[in-house]
């Protein structure tokens, strides 16, 4: 049985964070008001997962996340506000080796707790399983870019990522010069009131013009788009090197909205250019379906290896379809994704 440490200054959020974990068969071992004792209980019960709130007294989350990294790595889930500034926390939370992040149910918690019951048990299970000695790759190390290096002219990306996938997307798309003009679509799963933020941090940490994609939004060379949370990203259109997406909220795929197969099969049958698939860490099964329909496209594949992944799903699925071209350690799968579209010389 998976065995969890619920960490919040709420009483009332403890006990109901605890009983949703309790009927989803997760022992929650203890329990703890703030940072500083947080780091206390996760050293004495060594759990499996903690669940960890951002604002608290006397040591926030995010020191908590950093201490306990440092002195116990444990999979820590970070369960944050639906704002901004909760956002902007949970990221540098993130940053410092928190695995995942959950949105709190805001406005009337108690009636609204029960419909993320479902969401909350999954991720605190996915999350129980992260590999914490897996670090992302330093973005400050990549290799450079030979300035005579030649791409072929309208490339398209896709990036798809879940558990553990933040730090590397971002590590990945930091690796990728503008030079290349790039047209890249990201797929992270990921709460609706995160995903604007993060495709912040990536335009403030990369070359690309990133942002959280809108209905009918266009993007060419030197842009990306992330897929808006609660939201599938289809490529509805392609012409003159220009990408077009519509947001739909079909159907969930592997539980999840937006899915990464989603945007990869539309995008098989849309873009005409050289196109190029990327799976990375995650739980789950979703991407296989896309890798495969981009294969088959005459599209390039790659997936991350199993030694870097926080959780090894997502990129083992695809790799069992046998439509994987190459499994890199995350810190070439940029220089894999330029091998793909640099120019023969």
């Amino acid at each position: 049985m998976t065995r969890a440490v619920v960490v919040d200054d709420s009483h009332f959020m403890r006990t109901v964070i605890t009983d949703v974990l309790e009927s989803g068969d997760i022992d929650v071992v203890a329990q703890a008001t703030n940072g500083r004792e947080a780091v206390e209980v996760v050293a004495e019960q060594e759990p499996d997962v903690v669940t960890m709130d951002v604002e608290m007294p006397t040591m926030n989350g995010i020191e908590a996340v950093e201490e306990i990294m440092e002195t116990t790595p444990t999979p820590i889930l970070m369960l944050s506000a639906h704002t901004e500034d909760g956002a902007e926390a949970t990221f540098d939370a993130i940053d410092r080796g928190a695995i995942d992040v959950l949105a709190k149910p805001g406005g009337e918690v108690s009636t609204r707790i029960s419909a993320h019951r479902d969401d909350l048990i999954e991720k605190v299970r996915s999350v129980a399983r992260a590999d914490v000695t897996v670090s992302a790759p330093d973005n400050s190390t990549a290799t450079p870019v030979e300035p005579d290096d030649t791409y072929v002219e309208n490339a398209t990306i896709i990036i798809g990522a879940s558990t553990g996938g933040p730090r590397v997307v971002e590590s990945v798309l930091a690796g990728l010069p503008r030079s290349a003009q790039l047209r890249v679509l990201i797929v992270q799963h990921m709460p609706d009131s995160f995903t604007a933020r993060f495709a912040k941090r990536l335009d403030d940490r990369t070359e690309y013009d990133v942002k959280e994609a809108s209905d009918g939004d266009r993007i060419g060379a030197g842009q990306a788009l992330v897929a808006r949370g609660d939201y599938h990203m289809e490529v509805s259109n392609y012409a003159k090197g220009r990408i077009r997406v519509r947001l739909t909220q079909n159907e969930v795929r592997h539980g999840v909205r937006p899915a990464i197969d989603v945007t990869m099969e539309t995008a098989a049958e849309t873009i005409t250019d050289p196109l190029t698939a990327v799976v990375l860490t995650g739980m789950g099964a979703d991407g296989a379906v896309g890798v495969e329909a981009i294969k088959n496209a005459g599209g390039r594949t790659i997936a991350q290896n199993e030694a870097t992944c926080s959780v090894f799903g997502i990129p083992a699925r695809a790799i069992e379809t046998g439509c994987v071209d190459d499994v890199l350690p995350a810190d070439e799968v940029a220089q894999g994704i330029l091998s793909t579209v640099r120019k023969p010389t």
